[in-house]
Order: structure tokens, then C-alpha cells, then sequence
């Protein structure tokens, strides 16, 4: 657009300039190149000639520059032209088109339009495809080449029958690289040469002809299957009839056939496909080698010699004559013990073996006790691929065996193994591949008698036991790719099992996925406990067909108005959280994130605040308080009441009644009673070593109210031995005397007591009445009362004793067996 304006400033100016009158209409320059269409790039040289009558030449000198598009190039001056003729050279022109002007005092009086491109590539890649529908046509096509021309290229066909010699040239439009040849310009069996030429303003190309026969670059119409059947004659083979199209039906001549094959259950086509060579459409075509029974999908393309193949015709299907089942199964069994009933509960499951053949389409499968054949000993029976029984302890080994209409297969024999309580697989791992299947790896902690191992795995949404597959490896193989129809963001439990001499090991259990992604939904987050500054939330598990993988942690995001966001990661198993240091004149709002190794999905908020009184926490606090208080009340009354005897006697010593009681009970019974040990139940008895007299007054005064005190040098004499004390004189149970004899009893500490500074105990009653009463005086044997260091056998006590040693004079021992006081006064009377 800029170069048209240009050129038309360049024409209006010369013509205002150089026709200043109706008689002068020459332009005042003429400008000449060597050529307007260059190739792109090269050089271009010009010249432009000034007419000697210029009007703008009058009077001035001649200064002469040159303009292409907007750039300016400087001119070289002609010799013995007078400045009149310059010339340029512009080394590479890169323009497609531009128009280059001569000027004269600045201003241009002439100008040429200058094309640049490049000549044409010879075309390429010529075909030629023929229709044979009606009408029949025959269209050819190439490639121009690579490279633009930037230039108007004329492209032209041409064709050469040689049977009959004649030459066709088509011409055609500007940027089309196909043409398709009327039936009149071609014999279907004749062969003809084809060739394309190109021509520009720079050049021309011609293409390497090619040379075919209309009928083999016929691409024909998809074929149709008549027939696909078993062979009469043949249990492995399969007959096949076809023909053409309505239009092609006319074709007679040999083509090629190609068949592919499937079973009715796969999804891949057989490849490479069978090619059969030189049919005629007439002719079936057997397809052998097949498994027996089986149902098979084929399909047939064709071709004239090297022509396009067709489509693929529509596929039919047939099935092969049945026989029995061959090959052998692979099983796994679980088993249980019912020690009640004596009986292993059994599942077994089995798939086809590598070498195992249906042969045919309805094949069940069944269990014996017994090996076939025969129907005794069945257990169970079934079309699909597991089974559920139960089977005497004492049984060691079931067969296994397929039945299809024909026959049955030989039986495969399966062991029972006991589950044994050993575990020796840990760690297992599961790592999605990216073809869709899993890697299993699994460490091994012993191989004491192990033989393999076997990898089992269903999908978890799916309770079917059908849908259990399981592979069996080596024992020194610690990892297996398990593939299959594995569904992306769905759970499937994987398990390996040990497998030894004897018997099935533990097994070791995961989940795993073939592809993660966030969680479809969060749980919604409920506050189970509050305390004064923190508080419980809970939530409840995800749905396992929600959860779209492996769930790595729940966070909960909680923040109030001003503070800034605090997060809490709970463990997947625990589902809760507490949330600790939050005041209680705020209020919250949390929200949980739950996340996968594929995603992570945020739930929605809740808001929450801690009240200032919690109520619950008091009446937890005073609750505990009153039955802690009960408890210790309690306890404390039981003790008491049990421990009453006992602490009465140690802070209320029993001081005996004289008025009801005696010397025996006071040594022996009462004392016993009275003093017993605090940490011990049994008793600390107490012995009777000393006893002696007092005389006291009946009749006290107010100054002698305490006897003991102010007596104390009348009464120096207590404590001592009896002997040489006689009683007091006038004693008697009739007397009026002032005094009343009162006895004091001294106890010495036992054996096993540490030794008292003061030997002597005393002890006094306060009764008024008199202890014995006697009508005869009577002195009482002396008994010397012995310091504790003394000897054993040289004390005698109040009380039972084996250690008294006989006085001289006597034939026997004095023993005091009841009341020993009494008895001193018996025997002092009878002397």
C-alpha cells in the first residue's frame, strides 16, 4: 500500500512538473533496470536519464539521488553525460515488491516497480487415488514444495495414455494442488504416465513422472463378511466367506485379503493380520489353529495389488467345535479351623493357567474329595472362579477340575495347608506405575522352610469374592507388578501371604490406589468438650468411597478477629483435636483441611467461643472433691471402729476393780488384756514380783488429802521386800482402827523389755475396802523380789512358773498356780 502511494506522488509530481504546458508532456526522467522480476536477494542496478528539457533542470545544477520505499541511496554520475545520467546499484534486494524512484533537487521525476521471489520447486509426492463407485474418477495430488515463490506460479497436469497415445494437459488454479481426472481421461487397465510442471516469471519445474495402472490405485469400498463358521471337518479351524461391494461386484481379477482375529472376550485385535494373497472374491478362506470352543470376532480389508487397502468391514463372529478342557489350574486356598466340629472352613480360588484351554464356551468348574472320575466326593461346583466349602479335619488334598459340554479336564490336584501363626513378611510397600498398574514390595524378616509367597488383592468397594485375583511367586522373590483393570481413585486391599512346607504364614495387609485425589468431602467439625481455655473438636470418619486416596493427616485452622492463624495436625486415626490457649472473649472460627497424597479439599467453618463460668468444670471439680472427702471419712470410721479396743488400751491404760477382781486375773488375764502391743495383736503379759502393805488412815483430813505425798518418809519402806514385815498389828476384819492395810503389787517388765532404771513399779488402789480378810495373823514366807539381772532361776513370780527353785528344808517348789497371795497366808497359818 505505502509503495502504490508512493508511485503515485512520483507520477502526479512529474506530471505537474514536467507538463507545464499542453505541449510538453514527457516525463523529465527515465529510469531503466536490468530486469523488474530479480530473484530475492540479488543485485539490482538502475539508471535514470535526465531529458534535457526538464523544466526543474533550468537555471540549476543537477543533483541527482535515488529512493526505494523510504530509503535513500546516493547516485554515481555517468562520465561525459554532463551530470545528466546516474546510475545505483542495491547489492541484495530484499523485498518481495517496491517501487525504486529517481529524484531530482528532492523531488522524483521517475520510478520503476522492481518483484522479487524465487523460482519454482519441482513437484513432489505425486499420487493418484481411483474411484470406482459411481462415477469413476481418478484424482491426483503433490506437494509444490517447501519453499515459497512469492511469485504467481502456474501449475499444469499432464497425463499420457500408452496404449492408445494420448496426452492430457490440465491447467489449474492459482494455490490448488489436486485435480481429479474425468473417466474419460483414463483406461482403468492401461497403464498411463503422470507428471505436474510449475512455471513463473523466474522459472519452471517439471516433477519426476509416475507411471500406474488406474485400477491398482483404486481404493475399494469396505467388504462384507457373508459367513464366519466352524469347519465341519476341523475342531481348530474356522471357515470365512466375503465378497464385495454392489458396485465392485464386478471385479473378478485376484486381489489381497487381510483378517484379523480376537477372542470374544479380549479387546486387542490380533497383529500383525493374516495376510491371504491372490483370492478371488468367490473363495472362503479357512482361519486354523484355533482354540477349541472358542468364540472369535474377524474382520477383512482388500486391495487391487499395490492399491490403498480399504476399511475394515464390520465385524462377525464364530465359534470352534468343542472338546474337553486341557492344562492344568492355578489355585489358592485360605483355610480355617472349626475345632467344634472337627472341619476346615475353606475358600478356593483359581484362574487359568498359561496352559490351560477352555475349549469350549459354558465350562464349570468343580471340587472333589476324591479324584475323578465319577461324582462322589463333590464338595462344590460352580461357573465362576472361587468356592466356599467345608471338609473333614482328617482331609489332606481336593481336586480341581473344568467341564464344558464335551468332556472334562484332567484333575488338578490342590493341598490343604494348615495356617500356621508365623509371621514373617513387614513393611509392605505399593507404588502406582504410570501404565496404570502397581508395584508390591515387601521385606522378609525369616526363610526358615519358606516356599513362596502369595499376593492377593480385591477391590474394597466391592464385597464379590469374584472379584479376588491373587499370583503366586518364588520364595526369594520380594516383589511382584500386579496388573489389571485397576480403577483410579478407587481402594483395593492388598495382602501377602507367606507359604511354607506345612503350612500358610500371617499375612501382611494394605491399602493402596492406582491414582489419588483430594477427598470428595470434608467431615464437619463438632465440639465435643470445652474447658476454661481450650476446647475438643471431633469429626467422623470419611466414607471409604470418598476418600479418593490415602488419607495423610487432617488440619484444623482456628483464629480469632485479631490473632493471627494457628494450625493443629491430628492424627488420621484419632479424629480429634484439642485446641489449647484461647480466651474467652473471643470468638473463633476454625475450618479442617483433610489432604491426600493426590490433593487436599477444605471443609466448611464453624465458629465457636469459651465461656467465662464453666459450669461443667465446677461441678466436675466439686463432685470429684465431695466423694474424695466421703471416701477419706469413711475409711478413717472403719479404722476407727476396728482399732478401737486397742487404741482405748494404749492411751487408756485398765487400772483392775480390787472390789471385783483378784491377784490371778490382775497377773494374768486383765493385764494381759490391758497392755497389748500396739504393732502386735499378741499379748505383752506382765508379771507379779513384789508385794507389800500400807497403813492409811480412815479418816483424812483436808491437809492430808494426798496420802502419798504427804507420807512420803512414813512410807520409805515401799517397794521393799516382805520379809521381816509382819502384818500390821490389829488387823482385822472387826477392828475400829484408824488404818486400813492396802497392798501394793509390783510388776516387773518381761524378759524381752529393756531394763528400767527404777526396778520397783507401785501401784496403788483408792477402794476403801480391804482386799483379804482373815480372823489369824499370819506372816507370809519371804520371797526376795530379784533385780532382772539376776538369773532366771532365782525369781519367783506371782503367776504359773517351772523355774522356782525349792527352799531349803522343803521337798518341794512353791508354785502359786491361782492366787499365790492367798496361798502364802494358807501356808503361814498351817506353820
Amino acid at each position: 500500500m505505502i509503495s502504490m502511494w508512493v508511485s503515485v506522488i512520483v507520477m502526479l509530481v512529474a506530471f505537474v512538473n514536467g507538463a507545464r504546458n499542453e505541449e510538453d508532456m514527457e516525463p523529465c526522467a527515465k529510469v531503466q533496470t536490468s530486469s523488474s522480476v530479480v530473484p530475492l536477494g540479488s543485485t539490482v542496478t538502475a539508471t535514470c536519464v535526465i531529458r534535457d528539457g526538464c523544466p526543474l533542470l533550468i537555471g540549476q545544477a543537477v543533483h541527482i539521488e535515488w529512493l526505494l520505499g523510504n530509503r535513500l541511496f546516493p547516485g554515481s554520475p555517468v562520465a561525459n553525460e554532463s551530470g545528466r545520467v546516474s546510475e545505483v546499484v542495491i547489492p541484495s534486494f530484499n523485498h518481495t515488491r517496491e517501487f525504486l524512484s529517481c529524484c531530482v533537487q528532492g523531488s522524483p521525476v521517475g520510478g520503476v516497480e522492481i518483484r522479487a521471489g524465487y523460482p519454482p520447486e519441482a513437484p513432489q509426492n505425486i499420487s493418484c487415488q481411483t474411484n470406482l463407485t459411481t462415477p469413476n474418477t481418478l484424482t491426483c495430488s503433490w506437494d509444490p514444495g517447501q519453499r515459497e515463490t512469492h511469485l504467481h506460479t502456474q501449475y499444469t497436469l499432464h497425463t499420457q495414455i500408452r496404449d492408445s497415445n494420448e496426452n492430457f494437459t490440465y491447467e489449474l488454479l492459482a494455490g490448488v494442488q489436486r485435480y481429479i481426472i474425468p473417466r474419460s481421461g483414463f483406461v482403468l487397465f492401461s497403464d498411463m504416465e503422470i507428471y505436474v510442471k510449475a512455471v513463473n516469471e523466474l522459472g519452471e519445474a517439471t516433477s519426476a513422472p509416475i507411471t500406474l495402472e488406474p485400477v491398482s490405485a483404486a481404493k475399494f469400498d469396505r467388504p462384507t463378511i457373508l459367513k464366519f463358521q466352524a469347519s465341519p471337518k476341523s475342531y481348530s479351524c474356522l471357515k470365512l466367506s466375503w465378497s464385495l461391494s454392489q458396485h465392485q461386484a464386478w471385479m473378478c481379477d485376484q486381489l489381497n485379503l487381510e483378517v484379523q482375529l480376537k477372542t470374544g472376550d479380549s479387546s486387542q485385535w490380533s497383529a500383525p493380520p493374516i495376510l491371504v494373497s491372490r483370492i478371488r472374491p468367490t473363495r472362503s478362506v479357512d482361519q486354523c489353529r484355533l482354540l477349541h470352543g472358542t468364540q472369535y470376532l474377524a474382520r477383512i480389508r482388500v486391495r487391487y495389488q499395490q492399491s490403498p487397502w480399504s476399511e475394515w468391514s464390520n465385524p462377525q463372529s464364530g465359534v470352534t467345535l468343542e472338546k474337553a478342557p486341557t492344562g492344568r489350574l492355578d489355585s489358592w486356598m485360605k483355610v480355617s479351623v472349626d475345632h467344634v466340629h472337627k472341619q476346615l472352613n475353606v475358600h478356593l480360588f483359581w484362574k487359568p493357567s498359561k496352559q490351560f484351554r477352555a475349549n469350549g464356551q459354558n465350562v464349570s468348574y468343580f471340587v472333589s474329595e476324591r479324584k475323578p472320575p465319577g461324582e462322589i466326593g463333590k464338595v462344590c461346583s460352580t461357573k465362576g472362579n472361587h468356592c466356599t466349602f467345608q471338609i473333614p479335619g482328617r482331609v489332606r488334598k481336593v481336586y480341581l477340575s473344568a467341564v464344558n459340554a464335551a468332556g472334562k479336564s484332567p484333575p488338578t490336584e490342590v493341598r490343604i495347608y494348615q495356617p500356621k501363626a508365623r509371621a514373617v513378611i513387614s513393611d509392605v510397600l505399593v507404588v502406582p506405575l504410570a501404565n496404570g498398574s502397581l508395584l508390591v514390595e515387601w521385606r522378609l524378616l525369616a526363610s526358615l522352610s519358606l516356599t513362596g509367597f502369595v499376593v492377593e488383592w480385591r477391590p474394597l468397594l466391592k464385597t464379590d469374592l469374584s472379584f479376588t485375583q491373587f499370583e503366586i511367586t518364588d520364595g526369594n522373590q520380594t516383589r511382584l507388578v500386579i496388573t489389571g483393570s485397576f480403577e483410579p481413585y478407587k481402594p483395593y486391599g492388598i495382602s501377602v501371604y507367606p507359604r511354607f512346607r506345612d503350612g500358610i504364614g500371617l499375612p501382611q495387609t494394605v491399602n493402596a490406589y492406582s491414582k489419588q485425589k483430594a477427598p470428595s468431602m470434608v467431615p464437619t467439625l463438632q465440639m465435643k468438650k470445652s474447658w476454661q481455655s481450650h476446647i475438643e473438636l471431633t469429626w467422623d470418619e470419611i466414607p471409604l468411597d470418598q476418600r479418593n486416596g490415602i488419607i495423610q493427616n487432617y488440619r484444623v485452622f482456628y483464629c480469632d478477629k485479631e490473632g493471627p492463624t494457628n494450625v493443629v495436625t491430628a492424627d488420621p486415626k484419632e479424629r480429634r483435636v484439642l485446641l489449647k490457649g484461647l480466651h474467652t472473649v473471643s470468638l473463633y472460627e476454625a475450618f479442617m483441611m483433610v489432604s491426600t497424597f493426590g490433593g487436599s479439599r477444605n471443609g466448611s467453618k464453624i465458629h465457636f467461643e469459651i465461656e467465662p463460668f464453666d459450669a461443667v468444670a465446677v461441678v466436675t471439680i466439686v463432685t470429684v472433691s465431695g466423694v474424695g472427702l466421703s471416701l477419706l471419712v469413711i475409711i478413717t470410721v472403719i479404722t476407727f471402729f476396728s482399732n478401737q479396743q486397742r487404741l482405748k488400751r494404749r492411751f487408756w491404760p485398765a487400772v483392775p476393780d480390787p472390789a471385783n477382781s483378784s491377784i490371778k486375773r490382775w497377773t494374768s488375764e486383765s493385764t494381759q488384756d490391758s497392755h497389748l502391743d500396739w504393732d502386735n495383736e499378741a499379748p505383752n503379759p506382765m508379771y507379779l514380783s513384789h508385794l507389800s502393805f500400807l497403813d492409811l488412815p480412815v479418816k483424812l483430813s483436808k491437809e492430808d488429802d494426798d496420802v502419798w505425798l504427804s507420807s512420803a518418809e512414813d512410807t520409805s519402806d515401799l517397794g521393799e521386800s516382805i520379809c521381816g514385815s509382819p502384818f500390821i498389828p490389829g488387823y482385822s476384819t472387826g477392828s475400829n482402827s484408824d488404818s486400813v492395810p492396802y497392798a501394793t503389787v509390783v510388776f516387773s517388765s518381761p524378759s524381752n523389755s529393756p531394763t528400767p532404771k527404777d526396778p520397783r513399779v507401785y501401784l496403788r488402789s483408792e477402794s476403801t475396802q480391804p482386799l483379804l480378810e482373815t480372823e489369824e495373823s499370819f506372816s507370809p514366807k519371804c520371797y526376795q523380789n530379784m533385780e532382772t539381772e539376776v538369773s532366771q532361776s532365782e525369781q519367783c513370780f506371782f503367776g504359773p512358773s517351772h523355774d522356782c527353785v525349792p527352799e531349803k528344808g522343803t521337798d518341794a517348789c512353791i508354785v502359786w498356780n491361782d492366787f499365790p497371795f492367798l496361798r502364802a497366808l494358807n501356808d503361814t497359818q498351817d506353820d
